[in-house]
């Protein structure tokens, strides 16, 4: 397995067997805002979606329509959520899978929509469709690069990764891309992640390696503590590179399962990266836990607690707060029992402060990434969560997003 070589611009259309396309239909007041992806054929197709009790109508849709375990196209729009626009958002989002389906000339239900931008607004259904009728005859495998700019809301660049694995003896893609920048911590996808192969495997398999693929990479970032009620990651396999289809778990399968999880990583840390306002990335780890649960509550407590990631934006090495999210995590801990490391410094022991280099400490939380280590000494169980730092821009970004 390794990343493909050269430019990862276009990383969606990749592996053989997809085109896309992109144009600005004028849903956001500038630039591009509504892409298709589309197989050549059918596809096996998996997907995750937001646990978010709030789901907005593209997520109903799309499950809806993913139930057979196949897919043809994705029309993803960015400027308009279409959350929180009760039964007409469901029409729509109906209307924008049934006009690309016509053109395409397969079944409305093997078309996945996906929407990201402002809740409670409706979707401008007309411009999708005059968009539609566009974008199909423009479906190139070139145009990968523009369906990666074209769901951008906030975020300052495009995602995307290439990873290639070996399988039947043939050299294979995984191709990804997704947005996000703010609202983002995901329970069970990201906003908005989609991946494609041109590796053949059984519905059934993908979507057992998409879910893990999720849940060690996608799942383990937070940005502000929000999860979205849009977050969604797809899946594609376009079956147009393999000899022999994935049938069951064995080497091939392993193959593709560890490709997918290294493009769903890269995307992942792409994502923290671009945090609204964001100048610093750090992994938050937790070890010694007493179970799988009770470090990822605590390691996700510490990494969504507002003043760690203030103190991490002012390079100040405050491991009282650490401490303090630590104990209000809602799980068991005993405090002193703690130790918390930053970076390569030991500042807390036993959960009272010891002797440390202040300047080490200052030092330790001004790298890239900053490295953070909590050790609970109450079990063998570990995890981490990738955060970013608060700033001001961040709540600058976020008091005008209407605006």
């Amino acid at each position: 397995m390794k990343e493909a070589k050269g430019a990862v611009l276009g990383a969606i259309t990749a592996p053989r067997g997809f085109k896309a396309a992109a144009i600005a239909s004028g849903i956001k007041p500038s630039g591009l805002d509504l892409a298709l992806l589309a197989a050549d054929q059918s596809a096996a197709a998996a997907a995750v979606f937001t646990t978010n009790l709030a789901p907005a109508a593209p997520v109903l849709v799309s499950r809806e329509h993913l139930r057979s375990g196949r897919a043809r196209a994705v029309v993803m729009n960015a400027g308009c959520a279409n959350a929180a626009t009760g039964e007409r958002g469901l029409l729509d989002a109906r209307e924008t899978a049934a006009a690309a389906a016509s053109l395409l000339g397969c079944e409305t239900s093997e078309v996945v929509v996906a929407s990201t931008g402002v809740i409670g607004t409706p979707l401008p259904v007309e411009k999708l469709r005059a968009g539609l009728k566009i974008l199909v005859p423009a479906l190139a495998k070139e145009r990968g690069g523009d369906a990666a700019r074209a769901i951008l809301t906030t975020d300052t660049h495009p995602k995307e990764a290439i990873v290639e694995f070996t399988a039947f003896g043939e050299t294979l893609k995984v191709g990804a891309m997704a947005k996000g920048s703010g609202m983002i911590s995901p329970r069970m996808a990201t906003l908005l992640a989609f991946f494609t192969t041109d590796a053949a495997i059984e519905p059934r398999l993908l979507q057992a390696c998409l879910s893990e693929a999720v849940d060690v990479t996608l799942n383990r970032i937070t940005v502000d503590g929000d999860t979205s009620t849009n977050d969604m990651a797809l899946a594609l396999a376009s079956g147009a590179g393999a000899p022999r289809t994935i049938g069951a778990e064995g080497p091939e399968y392993r193959a593709f399962k560890a490709a997918l999880i290294e493009a769903a990583k890269r995307i992942a840390l792409l994502i923290v990266r671009d945090g609204e306002g964001a100048s610093r990335v750090a992994e938050i780890r937790v070890e010694g836990a007493g179970g799988d649960y009770i470090a990822d509550r605590v390691a996700r407590t510490v990494a969504e607690s507002p003043l760690v990631k203030t103190a991490l934006h002012g390079g100040d090495p405050n491991w009282g707060r650490i401490l303090a999210a630590v104990g209000r995590a809602g799980v068991h801990i005993e405090a002193d029992k703690i130790d918390i490391h930053l970076g390569d410094v030991w500042v807390c022991a036993g959960g009272q402060t010891r002797e440390y280099d202040e300047a080490q400490a200052h030092k330790a939380v001004t790298q890239d990434p900053v490295r953070i280590r909590i050790v609970l000494h109450q079990g063998t169980a570990s995890g981490s969560i990738w955060t970013c730092d608060l700033s001001r821009d961040y709540v600058d970004i976020n008091a005008h997003y209407r605006s």
